[in-house]
């Protein structure tokens, strides 16, 4: 069984990840407003995705008999310097993610909460994955001037780019 705090921690985590969605769809308003539609389709479905971590948390934590809560979020960031900041302030926010998630298994760990912890490793596994795909974009950024065929290749990439909830969930 759930201990409170541990559900509290939930909560507080399921809301942020709605928060992330907001956060991301800031950046694609951004990128729009700059006519960077591809930039813009990755952010959308970067909060398509936090949307979706938000959910599985909100499932699980009803699976647990617990009862789900919700909070207001604080403001995101609307304008940005560049693209590239626009990223960094992404990855910046993802590593976050990872710290709470971290504390989220420590909690688990703690309460002995095995359920949980199984629960939890998605979450670490994603956030590597995460991590990974900002840090490689921010170095891809740093190398290509804005103006290059490079950036508008990514940016075409990146119109591209779909959500696709994984199999079974």
């Amino acid at each position: 069984m759930l201990k409170d705090e541990l559900t509290e921690a939930l909560n507080d985590q399921m809301n942020y990840e709605f928060y992330s969605a907001h956060v991301y769809l800031a950046i694609a308003g951004y990128c729009a407003a700059e006519s960077l539609d591809g930039f813009s389709n990755f952010f959308t479905v970067q909060a398509e995705e936090e949307k979706f971590h938000a959910m599985k948390i909100f499932k699980f934590i009803n699976d647990r008999g617990k009862k789900v809560s919700f909070a207001g979020m604080d403001t995101p960031v609307n304008e940005y310097k560049s693209i590239l900041d626009a990223f960094e302030h992404a990855y910046l926010h993802e590593q976050e993610v990872t710290r709470r998630i971290y504390h989220l298994s420590d909690l688990a760990l703690n309460d002995r909460e095995h359920a949980t912890m199984q629960f939890l490793k998605w979450f670490i596994d994603e956030q590597v994955e995460e991590e990974a795909m900002f840090d490689s974009i921010i170095n891809k950024l740093k190398r290509i001037d804005k103006d290059s065929n490079a950036f508008f290749m990514l940016d075409a990439e990146f119109a591209q780019r779909t959500f696709t909830p994984p199999a079974g969930e």
